[in-house]
């Protein structure tokens, strides 16, 4: 069973830090994810990684941050954007807070992909200087670039089949998939740490892009949902939460 801290006493968190430093903090978004996804789909699949990692590890996670950088999905009713600023802020006084008792190495599971990212790193950075702690970011993107060899993921997106095969493993209750519609726009350059050509680095669209989107599909997605498999779900998912625990049981 995953160890959540806000499930827990506080004797009882004393009484694991006499053994363990370790707590997962999971960081996802409220946003749009087409039709067939849910709003919170990247805080949801933070989630599951972190429970299913601590089930086998009995490493605590914290309470998951909710809302991430969205700004490119206003677009849609029920997103919502916070602004970097303040979300540097609400992470750096989370891990302030919790390193006071202790706790000193930080794993954040990052479920919002590239544009949670730079938020993200420059808390990390001055968490570790400023407070003398060790923090991780395990980036699910980024921890699966070999499993994109050989498995047939479609083109990096939004709401895409990565994402969908994954909720529709762990949340398949969650998801419409007969609402899905692929949509791949041309692209001279990529902003694209999966694309082997070369790449930009990554800037968040701006809504008005997102709604020439919307206007020309119907939706709100970038990618190929419609290819979505729970099966290719389990294995990103599996492969994920083993690299996770090994992740944790190197920095115990």
């Amino acid at each position: 069973m995953a160890r959540w801290l806000h499930e827990m006493r506080w004797p009882d968190v004393e009484e694991y830090l006499r053994e363990d430093d370790r707590i997962m903090i999971p960081l996802g978004s409220t946003e749009q994810h087409g039709r067939h996804a849910p709003l919170g789909t990247d805080s949801l699949l933070a989630i599951a990684l972190a429970e299913d990692a601590s089930e086998r590890t009995g490493v605590l996670v914290a309470p998951p941050i909710w809302y991430g950088w969205s700004p490119h999905h206003m677009v849609a009713p029920g997103t919502v954007s916070v602004r970097p600023e303040v979300l540097i802020e609400l992470l750096y006084d989370v891990i302030r807070s919790l390193s006071k008792h202790g706790f000193r190495k930080f794993v954040l599971i990052n479920g919002h992909r590239l544009a949670n990212l730079p938020w993200i790193q420059i808390t990390s950075e001055r968490a570790q200087r400023e407070l003398k702690i060790s923090v991780f970011i395990f980036d699910p993107l980024y921890m699966s670039l070999d499993l994109r060899k050989r498995v047939d993921f479609g083109p990096f997106g939004h709401g895409d089949d990565m994402e969908t095969s994954h909720l529709m493993y762990k949340f398949p209750e969650l998801v419409r998939i007969e609402e899905a519609k692929d949509y791949v726009p041309e692209r001279v350059v990529y902003a694209d740490p999966i694309e082997p050509k070369d790449t930009l680095c990554y800037i968040p669209s701006t809504e008005e892009r997102m709604m020439e989107i919307r206007e020309l599909t119907g939706d709100t997605i970038i990618g190929t949902p419609e290819k979505s498999d729970p099966s290719k779900g389990k294995v990103y998912h599996e492969h994920l939460v083993d690299r996770l625990v090994q992740l944790l049981q190197s920095i115990k």
